[in-house]
């Protein structure tokens, strides 16, 4: 739960980086992360299984484009705190689980169920109803590109067999050069800010990686079913924030589009319950 809280507070430790850009923030989050995932894997004794990743062609080509995948993700992120769009960033994290759906089914083989398929139908709704109510603007783009990234990160990651630390750590490596040669041509004019710019900038590196070697800890000790429903409490915090205290503007068509993929997550969640259950009853 702890990495669901940390992702729901993301928006209040980016806030005060709005003046940085958010290119620049990306870059410190890689660079940082790096640094202190480099560490973790020393401390930790990890070496030989880093580098059995980074020397294996086909593992290191999928980290390749997960690192890639989460890079965007990252930057329209921040970008979408950036620029006031919290709320439409919510609702890419709400519709997240259910692109997984979809990807499952089209790429996986995986069987679509009766309440999956309507949950899916409901969220198709909504996003109509937000493109019709508010025109494919930048909100609307940054919901799908956050649902979906994140998604095919998910079934990237799925299919690679690398633990989260090592994962992560070479998704890092991969875009430091990148980073690295962003901040040095731009100059890192964030680390010249005053107040607490800086430290956050250093500090993105671990506000990045614990909550996802927190989440990686947690879905190998919880059951699924229990994984599946909390992960609902990152983007019903950052849509809190957004309303409540970023000061966001919900119009009916934020609403109902809402309103339809709140009830799609309800019936996949309720028929989730039902079938631990029923597994439960038959072990």
């Amino acid at each position: 739960m702890g990495a669901y809280v940390l992702w729901g507070l993301l928006p209040l430790y980016f806030v005060p980086l709005r003046g940085v850009g958010a290119v620049e923030v990306v870059a410190h989050r890689i660079c940082w992360s790096l640094l202190l995932l480099g560490a973790i894997v020393l401390l930790a004794g990890r070496g030989a299984r880093l580098k059995a990743a980074l020397t294996d062609p086909k593992t290191r080509a999928r980290l390749v484009l997960s690192a890639v995948l989460i890079a965007i993700n990252w930057l329209v992120y921040v970008w979408s705190v950036e620029t006031r769009h919290v709320v439409e960033a919510s609702l890419g994290y709400f519709l997240n689980p259910l692109v997984n759906v979809v990807l499952g089914t089209a790429l996986l083989g995986e069987r679509l169920g009766r309440a999956q398929a309507a949950a899916v139908a409901l969220a198709g709704a909504g996003v109509a109803v937000l493109a019709l109510g508010m025109g494919v603007g930048h909100g609307f783009w940054v919901s799908l590109t956050l649902a979906i990234s994140f998604a095919l990160y998910g079934l990237v990651r799925k299919t690679t067999p690398v633990e989260a630390l090592e994962g992560l750590t070479i998704e890092t490596l991969v875009l430091a050069p990148l980073a690295a040669g962003y901040l040095a041509w731009h100059g890192a004019p964030g680390l010249a800010q005053g107040g607490a710019v800086p430290a956050l900038l250093f500090a993105s590196g671990a506000v990045t990686a614990m909550p996802l070697l927190l989440f990686a800890a947690a879905a190998r000790r919880l059951p699924l079913t229990t994984l599946g429903l909390i992960q609902y409490l990152s983007p019903s915090l950052q849509f809190l924030i957004a309303v409540a205290l970023l000061g966001e503007r919900l119009t009916i068509a934020h609403l109902i589009c809402f309103a339809l993929i709140w009830s799609g997550l309800a019936l996949v969640a309720a028929d989730g319950v039902r079938a631990a259950r029923r597994r439960r009853a038959l072990g």
